[in-house]
């Protein structure tokens, strides 16, 4: 019970995070604040989705937003339940125990998006609304073709339980799987075909778990038995104290399924932030091999085959004979290409019956949090030693991301603050939680405003360049993007960055113009446009590019930022008007209806950036003084 009313107390913080300039509570606000988590469970690829927002009055169907997997074969549906965001009410209505509860709710999302895939969308759908270029890309042959799974997420600030003997806990609540059958007659030509519909509750347990809980997350159980009818025949190669091995031979129908049910969460974060997906990037020896029907079962002895690890698994063994059951935190942390070509080819029509691929499964035991993480870490940078995923460390002990937590928690702005850098997840609530009835101090301390993970500061750090389209993109590609260019990559001679007091200060001015730009934007009705996410970059490189971008001997001067600890009137001024352009240029350069996914290629920026509407603007008297203003020599 204890339990339930730290998740309440949370619900708490996630509504006032989710409030706008003016107090009111945005269902947008509310996404932004909880997609990181979801991008933290390995659900989905980035946090930046994709606002689309519909609510069909006369039949109760809605969406939020949606995201596209990084290989294209997702498409990703965020709902949020506006009943859970009235602050005042009854927290008993706020416990869940009934399954149908949910139900209700995504089947909101789940009978709009039937309508639109059989095209019997309704007319209450105005040219103006923002889910039109989703409309038009599953109404879209193409478009049909390239989503093989539909996932849905209830975002909902309810606390789902069970009552055994009228006790009140914690309970986590799985949905089966649905398919959504598509019937369709598009430029005359029919088409049938089954969508796999997925569907997770994004309640408070989760939220918590994720972000208060110091990472914790739901692991990826492969259940062998359950899902394919039988276990996975094994040798075992080794039984040591801290680890088994186990070989085995995967059918390739198998990890197309693993894959098309799983994508990109089944592999290891480094792996998964490195490797590019989609049927561009599709291994052109290994499809040549499926390919011919006379070479696709030699597929095996050409393959490297995959490297898989997991914290648990049940075998069974007996007459001589071992079965993998299932696998616990499934990850494979070699063979992420190998996955996806197979998959790939499957959906291109090829055979794959005949193609079979080595694994070595290794399962660890008994260790505690830091050696897990070790030891998984050493299996994926050696089980990848000959391949080009580089060996930055991603996770959160980086020692250069240890050096900006000692400055955050040091250093005072010029009005006497201190910024909050959460450099692990859970970091913040622990503070909270250590002062007991104190909270408050620790809330005015740190309010929303200065507080940061290692994410955003990716993102915002990340702004200040010439690579717009790969924030848009978020997740782990921009974050991979910030350490390796924080950390540096000493086998091609490229020094770390100097993490002092100047770069603290630097980071924090990236920080600030990023967040002014945000609010100057505005959201929903008082925005600029409807593309936050990608004007708020795009603006920001334009300023980059004709300030510090022009000569190696100039820079921007962020000191009159890091004074004020906010934006300066005319800059404010100047960035509003640059967005204002900037969203009539995207609208205007972009090759695709889909505005917001097309920002994230880079064809966009460079049709954008020296476009006749910037290149206007930015040659105007008063841009040219401001620009001026700003551009000082370097020390």
């Amino acid at each position: 019970m204890e339990e339930i009313e730290e998740f309440l107390a949370f619900r708490k913080e996630l509504l006032n995070d989710s409030k706008d300039e003016d107090g009111f509570i945005q269902e947008s606000e509310l996404l932004i604040r909880t997609t990181p988590s979801i991008l933290d469970a390995k659900l989905v690829d980035t946090e930046e989705s994709n606002p689309a927002y519909h609510y069909s009055e006369s039949d109760n169907n809605k969406i939020n937003a949606y995201t596209i997997s990084d290989s294209g074969e997702r498409l990703q549906l965020y709902i949020v339940d506006e009943r859970t965001l009235i602050e005042n009410k009854n927290e008993e209505a706020l416990k869940i125990s009934l399954r149908g509860d949910y139900e209700k709710q995504f089947s909101r999302a789940s009978s709009l998006i039937k309508n639109i895939l059989n095209l019997k969308t309704g007319s209450e759908v105005q040219d103006s609304s923002p889910i039109l270029p989703l409309i038009s890309k599953l109404t879209s042959e193409d478009g049909i073709d390239q989503f093989d799974v539909i996932d849905i997420f209830l975002v909902s600030l309810t606390a789902t339980v069970e009552r055994p003997g009228g006790v009140i806990r914690p309970r986590t609540m799985h949905f089966e799987e649905k398919t959504l059958n598509v019937s369709a007659k598009i430029n005359g030509k029919k088409i049938n075909k089954d969508i796999l519909l997925m569907r997770k509750v994004i309640d408070l347990n989760f939220l918590y778990n994720v972000e208060i809980a110091k990472g914790n997350r739901e692991p990826l159980v492969i259940n062998f038995e359950k899902t394919f009818g039988e276990g996975i025949e094994a040798i075992q190669a080794a039984n040591e104290k801290t680890f088994e091995s186990y070989l085995c031979v995967f059918p390739a129908k198998l990890i197309a399924e693993l894959y098309k049910r799983h994508s990109t969460r089944l592999l290891e974060k480094n792996v998964r932030s490195f490797l590019q997906f989609g049927n561009k990037s599709v291994n052109s020896g290994m499809k040549a091999t499926i390919s011919n029907p006379k070479e696709s079962y030699k597929f095996i002895a050409y393959n490297n085959g995959l490297t898989i690890t997991a914290t648990a698994g049940k075998i069974k063994k007996g007459k001589g004979q071992t079965y993998i059951k299932s696998l616990t935190d499934f990850q494979i942390v070699n063979g992420g290409q190998t996955s996806a070509t197979l998959y790939f080819c499957q959906k291109e029509g090829l055979d794959i019956s005949k193609v079979r691929v080595m694994a070595k499964v290794n399962i660890a035991k008994d260790l505690k949090d830091q050696d897990l993480n070790d030891l998984i870490g050493k299996i994926s940078q050696f089980s990848n030693a000959q391949s080009k995923v580089s060996k930055v460390d991603l996770r959160s002990r980086n020692p250069q991301l240890v050096k900006l937590k000692q400055l955050s928690q040091s250093v005072m702005t010029p009005k006497g603050e201190q910024w909050f850098f959460e450099r692990a997840k859970g970091e913040y609530q622990t503070q909270v939680r250590l002062k007991g009835r104190n909270k408050k101090a620790v809330t005015k301390k740190y309010p929303p405003k200065r507080r940061f993970s290692k994410e955003l500061l990716a993102k915002y750090y990340s702004s200040w360049g010439d690579r717009p389209y790969l924030v848009k993109m978020g997740g782990e590609k921009i974050f991979r993007y910030f350490i390796e260019e924080l950390s540096g990559n000493t086998d091609d001679g490229i020094e770390p960055l100097n993490v002092d007091r100047d770069l603290y200060e630097n980071m924090i001015c990236r920080i600030l113009i990023f967040r002014g730009m945000e609010t100057i934007h505005g959201a929903r009705a008082k925005a600029l446009g409807q593309l936050r996410a990608a004007v708020i970059p795009y603006s920001i490189s334009i300023l980059y590019s004709h300030t510090e971008g022009l000569d190696e001997q100039r820079e921007f001067d962020f000191r009159s930022i890091w004074k004020l600890q906010a934006l300066p009137s005319d800059l404010s001024d100047f960035l509003e008007d640059l967005m204002k352009v900037m969203y009539i240029a995207i609208k205007k350069y972009s090759a695709s209806d889909d505005l917001s996914e097309y920002s994230k290629k880079q064809e966009l920026w460079e049709s954008v950036k020296s476009c006749t509407e910037i290149s206007k603007f930015i040659a105007t008297d008063s841009s040219k003084r401001l620009l001026d203003r700003y551009t000082i020599r370097k020390k």
